[in-house]
């Protein structure tokens, strides 16, 4: 039987069959995608098709023996659903198409997608990227989030959800997209050089005083 993560599958509740969720960089997707999603759930008799929280599809209920072809007839890559990894990019379509959007949070998604995705971290991370400040990315509970503002980017930092919620915290404000970018790479630089094995952002910044963590990303 395979394990979670392996072949990018997730073992269901009946621990025969699996799911498996292709990557959908910020749930982004094609009608031929679509099409195509279809029809392969119907060829290899997938149990159900879910949109999930992190804006993937998952197709539920296949069987192992199916794994290798779905995966072949797909031709997409396996989303990190799994795994002490960087998880897939959740960004609210800002102002590509919202009128409410500030800032690019779909533009810069993409643009953190390709780059991180799949990174392998201390723990899980998550990553937001929300246009305004209602935060529909839900910012506030992410690893690292984004939050548009008409001046630039506010940057949260220690969010999750799970059964321990924690809010994130304001690390910075008014920086530009490529500033914000440039300073999540130097927060999971740090995270990877200090927390322990498993360990989320959050947890490590309770353990530390939150400016001293902030003097060193910042260089304060």
């Amino acid at each position: 039987m395979l394990q979670d993560g392996e072949k990018g599958v997730i073992v269901q509740r009946d621990k025969k069959t699996y799911a498996i969720a292709p990557h959908i960089p910020c749930g982004m997707v094609s009608p031929e995608m679509l099409r195509q999603i279809a029809d392969i759930s119907e060829k290899y008799g997938a149990q159900a098709i879910k949109i999930t929280s992190a804006a993937r599809i998952a197709l539920i209920g296949i069987e192992e023996n199916d794994i290798d072809d779905v995966w072949n007839d797909l031709g997409m890559q396996q989303g990190f659903v799994v795994g002490i990894c960087v998880r897939s990019i959740k960004a609210c379509p800002g102002t590509t198409f919202c009128k409410k959007g500030k800032q690019d949070s779909l533009g810069l998604g993409m643009k953190l997608d390709g780059k991180y995705h799949g990174k392998e971290l201390p723990g899980k991370f998550k990553i937001g990227v929300s246009g305004c400040a209602i935060q529909c990315a839900e910012t506030c509970i992410k690893d690292f989030g984004f939050v548009g503002m008409a001046d630039g980017w506010r940057i949260l930092v220690g969010g999750n959800g799970g059964g321990r919620p924690r809010l994130a915290q304001e690390l910075t404000k008014g920086l530009t997209t490529d500033e914000a970018m440039e300073l999540l790479t130097k927060v999971l630089e740090y995270y990877k050089a200090n927390a322990r094995p498993h360990q989320r952002i959050g947890a490590m910044l309770e353990k530390m005083d939150f400016e001293e963590f902030k003097a060193a990303v910042l260089g304060e």
